[in-house]
Parts: C-alpha cells; structure tokens; sequence
C-alpha cells in the first residue's frame, strides 16, 4: 500500500473519535445536563493539562523559550480577538447569544490542535511505519477522552447533540487535511510544528481561563461546583498520566 493510503486511513480513523460523544444519547436530558456541567471542568482540566504538559514541553525541545512564549501570546492575542469578533457578530449584529461564543472558540482550537496531529502522523509516517502506526495509537488514546469534553463544551454552549457530534467531526476532519498539507510541504513541515504548537496551547489556555472556568464559577450550588471542581482537577491529572504512560 503507498504511503500516503496509510497517512489518510490513519487520520480517518483519529477524527472517528470525534463521535466518542453519541455515548450521551443514552441518557435523558435531565441527567445529561449534569454530566455536561461536569465536563466542562473535566474539558478545562484537559486544556490547561494538554497545554501546559504535553504542548508547551514539546514546543521547548527544538526551540528557544522567547520563540516558544512570544507564539504563546500570539495564540492568547488571537483567541482574544476572535472572541471579540465573533460575540460582536452573533450577539450583537443577530441581537442574540443562543449559542455561546466559546463553542466556536473550542472548535477553532481543537481545529488547529488536530491539524497538527496530522502533520505530526505524516512525519511520523515518513520516518517509518512502526512509528506512524505508534503515534497514530497515541493520538487516538489522547483524542478519545478530549473529543468526548469537546462534545460536552459544545452541547453547553447551545448546540444541540446533533449538530455539536457533526461540528465536532468537522473539526476532527482537519487532521486528514493536517496529514495532507504534511505530505505534500513535508520539508517545511518542521516550521509549522513549531508555530502551531505554541498558538494553540495559547488558545487552549485561554478557552480554559476565560471561558470554560468562569462557567464554573457561575454555579451557586456549592455541591455541584464542588465536584466540577473535581472534575477539573480529574482532568490535569487525566492528562498527567497520558504524558507518563506516552513516555514510558
């Protein structure tokens, strides 16, 4: 089989996680609106755990930590300001929020996030085929878990299960275009590691800290606030233990 049959049968099956969420149809509404408030502290501890001990680590191997943080704020900068447009757009142009901003924010990170897991599969790939068949496993592990909290932001901020599982595909399927793009500039494909990285650890970060943690904070019952808390703190620790068993 040519190799590029591999690279896009790989990055096929990655974006099937995305449909991880059709779990939470089995439930009834009452009960999966709590599982999703619980998600959203499970998804912010993933961000913040995905940026700061699997992304950002990363990004520091090949380059300086100015190259590394100067990105970082670029990312911080460009979520801010896509934020900025998208509630002046559907807020104020449409006179309404039905849907909450930091859903399309999710979407754009977890965009550029899975983009770059395609061109980290091609690479791999390229080097050998044992090791795109192992980052292809990594990833899928890691995407499983993270699909299922996007699924979660997604239905919280206003879409309905339906359409949040199809968006959510839609985002996922960047990782095919990612594996592509990989293939065909290959030689610069180092490049654009290095920048994406540290972009979209920006905007999972800011997604965490502006968006997803606050919704949190809204919450008057002490209880429940208590255990999303938990769930937060589930979520870091989530991916704690993905960066140990990864680099065992």
């Amino acid at each position: 089989m040519p190799l590029l049959f591999w690279v896009v049968l790989s990055t096929f099956a990655v974006s099937l996680a995305s449909f991880a969420g059709v779990i939470t149809f089995l439930f009834k509404a009452k009960i999966l609106s709590r599982i999703i408030f619980y998600l959203i502290g499970f998804s912010a501890g993933a961000l913040i755990g995905g940026a700061f001990l699997h992304i950002l680590p990363e990004a520091l191997k090949d380059s300086s930590s100015s190259f590394v943080f100067n990105w970082l704020i670029g990312g911080l900068i460009l979520f801010f300001l896509l934020e900025r447009y998208l509630y002046w757009r559907h807020c104020h142009v449409e006179g309404q929020c039905q849907i909450h901003c930091f859903s399309y924010l999710n979407l754009i990170g977890d965009g550029l996030h899975n983009f770059l897991d395609g061109i980290m599969i091609t690479a791999s790939y390229m080097m050998s085929f044992q090791l795109g068949v192992t980052t292809t496993v990594a990833v899928l592990l890691h995407e499983l878990p993270q699909e299922l909290s996007d699924f979660g932001v997604l239905v919280y901020g206003g879409f309905s299960p339906t359409r949040a599982l199809l968006f959510n595909f839609g985002s996922a399927v960047l990782a095919v275009l990612g594996a592509l793009v990989g293939y065909v500039l290959f030689e610069h494909t180092e490049t654009v590691v290095k920048i994406i990285l540290p972009l979209t650890a920006g905007g999972f970060i800011y997604i965490a800290t502006s968006d997803l943690i606050p919704e949190i904070h809204k919450e008057r019952n002490l209880k429940r606030s208590t255990l999303a808390f938990i769930a937060f703190l589930l979520g870091i620790g989530f991916m704690a233990i993905t960066k140990i068993f990864l680099e065992l």
